[in-house]
């Protein structure tokens, strides 16, 4: 079960086109979220998110239009629910050589993404931050699209929120697409965020 959101700008109603029926309960999701009357059940959530500014543009997304669904009510006591923030490590080969000895450079390599990840994540809680919305981060290795899926399965979070790579046919062939696979295998209703076209990128 897939919503596509398309995104017009920030403050604009966004667009959404729902790809499973009219009882798709991702759509659901988004209209509690977004409706005047107060929500009393508080969600689950989680969002993808790598180094590309689509994901970026899908967790800002999320934080401001699934507010209601996932922040803290302090006036009425009432908790919030959880945004959980996955980022997912692509598996190290390893570098050895025939005489038995072991490059240096997978030490190198893992001291960088340690550092990229925290400026990663550091960046994400810095946009959840003032929301009153209480957040995790899971940092899991493997490939991406597998990961996550298995990720949802064990949180059982309510919603997963990704971005669009905007790929093109041929990419999208070649390469396949995360966000086409997690709509197939999630196990809960993903939500699918698509930048103003200016901003979209394929970067990974």
């Amino acid at each position: 079960m897939e919503t596509y959101v398309d995104a017009i700008g920030a403050g604009d109603t966004a667009a959404t086109t729902t790809t499973s029926g009219a009882g798709d309960t991702a759509a659901k999701m988004m209209e509690t979220a977004t409706a005047a009357k107060p929500i009393k059940k508080k969600l689950k959530v989680m969002v993808a998110i790598d180094e590309s500014k689509n994901s970026f543009y899908a967790l800002e997304w999320a934080v401001e239009h699934l507010r209601d669904v996932i922040s803290a009510e302090p006036e009425t006591n009432q908790e919030g629910g959880l945004l959980t923030l996955v980022h997912v490590h692509p598996t190290y080969l390893q570098y050895i050589y025939p005489t038995g000895g072991t490059d240096s450079v997978p030490e190198s390599m893992r001291k960088a993404r340690e550092e990229n990840t925290t400026k990663l994540f550091t960046r994400a809680l810095e946009i959840c931050r003032g929301k009153m919305v209480k957040t995790e981060t899971m940092i899991i290795e493997g490939d991406a699209k597998e990961m996550i899926c298995q990720a949802v399965e064990q949180t059982h979070v309510d919603l997963l929120v990704v971005g669009s790579r905007g790929l093109g046919m041929i990419k999208r062939a070649l390469l396949g697409s995360v966000s086409d696979y997690c709509a197939q295998h999630a196990k809960c209703p993903i939500l699918i965020v698509r930048p103003p076209k200016e901003t979209s990128t394929s970067k990974q």
